[in-house]
């Protein structure tokens, strides 16, 4: 399957695009759901040469946006949610690991049948090292999965979590922030125009109030706010997001947000537009809590804060709402209670790895084999007091780089398969959200 020339993408899709002064067209928009794509985007994954799988991305994205599929920012409508013209739905961002290209295609499958269009795809700053995932592969799987499934309209991807790292910037705070200035350089580069800027990781609860607490918090994402605008593409607002409680932490105050956005706009000045959204801590933690047996814990959700700070974040200071991480493994009776209460923006993620992990579809022997590598390579995380159960459950997301090229090339009777079980995962989460016949906001909202 691999090509052996740039030649190799063109034929796979002959008669279908072509390339014309470096523009590409499209001869054929019906034939672009062949198979010929299937092999394109394969391509932009795996292929050995590096000329060759950039060419398969260029070509990808520039097909997409030949149809009517471009890689776009959501400000707009956060904006009309911030000023209370579009409400009573959220957000669902997704995050995919492994099988990008089937799950995405998933995905845009439940949204057609729902008449969703606001939804986004996310990768996280540590998800991209994990599952080794470029920005740039990721949006070229992405708009592959939209082109495939016939899908037609805005695309959102988002960077999630870019996240300072609070040892590393105790060493050096400037070669930290450096080091996510690249990363957003490069996603943004790549088709990200929604970028989650984390650095709620170096808030200092020793400090006697809560604005010192918060002021490296706001600090940092005022200054890779004012970065972000600088890279943006011409007419393009990148949505940002802001977080003022990591995960898993203590849940957040009214103070706390107050403080954070307080400062942060203080600093901006108004010399720009600052974060459509921010997140905060309710009680999850990412991936859910297991127990020994496998199990998961049943995690209660704080649904009175959520409610409090979006209520703040829209009427004082004109953001879409607060944003709830580490959602995916919740019970199902829960979802539909995030809009109720006014929650903009919800991410799933492991819910879905667990979904292909655990699908009878899914390789016993590919399984097994991950899960040898997982206690050679990880031993040490296998500590006294941890089942093996749930080691397996905390390491597995780390398998999913290493075998990348073998999950993608599990027989296709699996992958549809699990694909079926994903678009029925997706279907349902659209109906709990009331993120359904959301098309019509996206028209009226997003440019």
């Amino acid at each position: 399957m691999e090509f052996k020339s740039v030649g190799g993408i063109y034929d796979a899709l002959k008669g279908v695009v072509k390339e014309k002064e470096g523009a590409i067209e499209i001869a054929d928009e019906g034939a672009l759901r062949g198979g010929g794509l299937d092999a394109v985007v394969y391509n932009a994954v795996f292929n050995s040469n590096t000329e060759i799988k950039n060419e398969a991305r260029r070509v990808i994205t520039e097909a997409a946006k030949a149809v009517g599929i471009p890689s776009v920012s959501i400000q707009g409508l956060y904006e009309a949610m911030g000023r209370g013209e579009c409400a009573g739905f959220t957000v669902p961002a997704i995050n995919i690991r492994a099988l990008t290209y089937d799950t995405a295609r998933a995905v845009f499958s439940a949204a057609m049948k729902n008449g969703a269009g606001a939804f986004i795809f996310e990768i996280a700053k540590s998800e991209i090292g994990y599952t080794d995932q470029r920005p740039s592969e990721y949006t070229a799987c992405v708009l592959a999965a939209a082109l495939k499934e016939g899908w037609r309209g805005p695309v959102f991807i988002q960077g999630d979590h870019f996240q300072i790292n609070a040892k590393k910037y105790v060493q050096d705070d400037e070669k930290e922030v450096g080091s996510l200035k690249t990363l957003i350089k490069e996603a943004i580069e790549g088709g990200f125009l929604n970028i989650d800027i984390d650095a709620s990781t170096i808030v200092d609860l020793s400090k006697p109030t809560v604005t010192e607490q918060q002021r490296p918090n706001f600090e940092v994402t005022a200054a890779l706010t004012e970065y972000i605008r600088g890279l943006e593409p011409e007419g393009i607002t990148v949505s940002i997001g802001g977080e003022i409680g990591e995960v898993g932490g203590k849940n957040s105050t009214e103070e706390e947000l107050r403080a954070f956005m307080d400062g942060y706009l203080a600093i901006l000045g108004g010399r720009m537009k600052g974060i459509s959204k921010i997140s905060i801590q309710t009680g999850t933690s990412h991936g859910g809590v297991v127990l020994p047996d496998g199990s998961m814990a049943k995690v209660k959700v704080d649904f009175d804060t959520i409610e409090r700070l979006s209520n703040v974040s829209r009427e004082v200071y004109g953001l879409s709402g607060v944003v709830q991480h580490g959602a995916s493994t919740l019970p199902d009776d829960a979802f539909d209670i995030f809009p109720k209460r006014g929650t903009a923006e919800v991410h799933l993620a492991t819910g879905f790895q667990n979904i292909q992990y655990e699908s009878p579809a899914m390789p016993g022997g590919l399984k097994k084999e991950v899960y040898s590598y997982l206690k050679e390579k990880f031993s040490d995380e296998l500590k006294e007091g941890i089942t093996e159960e749930q080691f397996i459950y905390k390491t597995r997301k780390k398998g999913i780089g290493p075998f990348k090229e073998q999950f993608w090339n599990i027989p296709e009777e699996s992958r549809s398969h699990i694909g079926r079980e994903l678009e029925e995962r997706f279907d349902l989460l659209f109906k709990k959200l009331n993120a359904v016949n959301t098309r019509q906001y996206i028209k009226k909202w997003v440019s």
